[in-house]
């Protein structure tokens, strides 16, 4: 139950996945990856959607290209707030820090809200599956050891748990167990979110909410043996978050947005 005494909240929204291009007219499966990112954007901004912080969790561009990133930033200038970007399995690690050095953008920690916000690296140069570095788990585990008061929620680009997707199984986090041992020793981690799944996701582990976000582009169908995508319209998540731990969340999706999209395709 959330206390409703408590101040108004922080809130934050999650864009993930938008597989821009470097050419305005690119498409995935039919759907174009501006529009959809545009569609989503504008039924934020009908919605009164206020963020204090934009948590984009990878996959951001589909080429990989410069001009891709550049195109993302732009569109976010419509939000009076910071935001913080992760690189997927599609993205370009370099060009990406390239583009956003220097705005605070790479910040991989955030303490805001009474919260902090820990952004994890899971891309793996060259492949689909995620893996931690050991630096990555070092860092987890330094910055919760740092604030042990602080509710925290922990992004990444690739899911750490099954998701009930045999064709997905292998192209998640890799080494999990390892994850978890961190995330485990710390009561104050609240939520551990993600991308990658294009599909909503929202489970308990023990007293973590795990939760995942559908594409602002195209969705893949959950349950699936082999790859499928379905028709289900682009979207984002919102959170609203207390200094108490409490926290609403919820998923809102542009239900009115107008799509082609290629469900034969085997793959993207």
């Amino acid at each position: 139950m959330i206390n409703t005494e408590q101040t108004s909240p922080f809130r934050v929204m999650q864009l993930t996945d938008p597989h821009l291009m470097a050419e305005p007219s690119g498409e995935l499966l039919g759907v174009n990856a501006r529009d959809s990112l545009d569609a989503v954007i504008a039924l934020a901004l009908r919605n009164l959607v206020a963020p204090d912080l934009i948590l984009a969790t990878g996959d951001l561009a589909q080429d990989g290209s410069e001009q891709a990133y550049r195109v993302f930033a732009d569109k976010l200038q419509v939000f009076d707030c910071p935001s913080v970007w992760l690189p997927g399995n599609h993205d370009h690690v370099q060009v990406l820090q390239q583009v956003i050095a220097g705005t605070g953008q790479g910040r991989r920690q955030v303490i805001a809200g009474g919260w902090q916000f820990i952004q994890l690296d899971t891309s793996v140069p060259g492949k689909v599956h995620g893996e931690l570095l050991a630096e990555e788990l070092e860092f987890l585990n330094a910055s919760l050891v740092a604030h042990p008061a602080l509710p925290a929620m922990v992004t990444l680009h690739h899911h750490p748990v099954d998701i009930g997707c045999d064709w997905m199984a292998d192209i998640g986090l890799r080494n999990r167990e390892a994850f978890w041992q961190v995330i485990d020793r710390f009561p104050q981690v609240k939520i551990v979110l993600w991308g990658h799944i294009h599909q909503e996701f929202d489970e308990m582990r023990h007293n973590v909410r795990l939760l995942a976000t559908p594409s602002t582009c195209i969705q893949f169908e959950s349950g699936s043996r082999d790859f499928s995508v379905e028709e289900k319209a682009p979207g984002y998540r919102w959170f609203d978050l207390y200094p108490s731990g409490d926290f609403e969340t919820g998923v809102c999706r542009a239900v009115e947005f107008e799509y082609d999209l290629d469900s034969s395709s085997a793959g993207y």
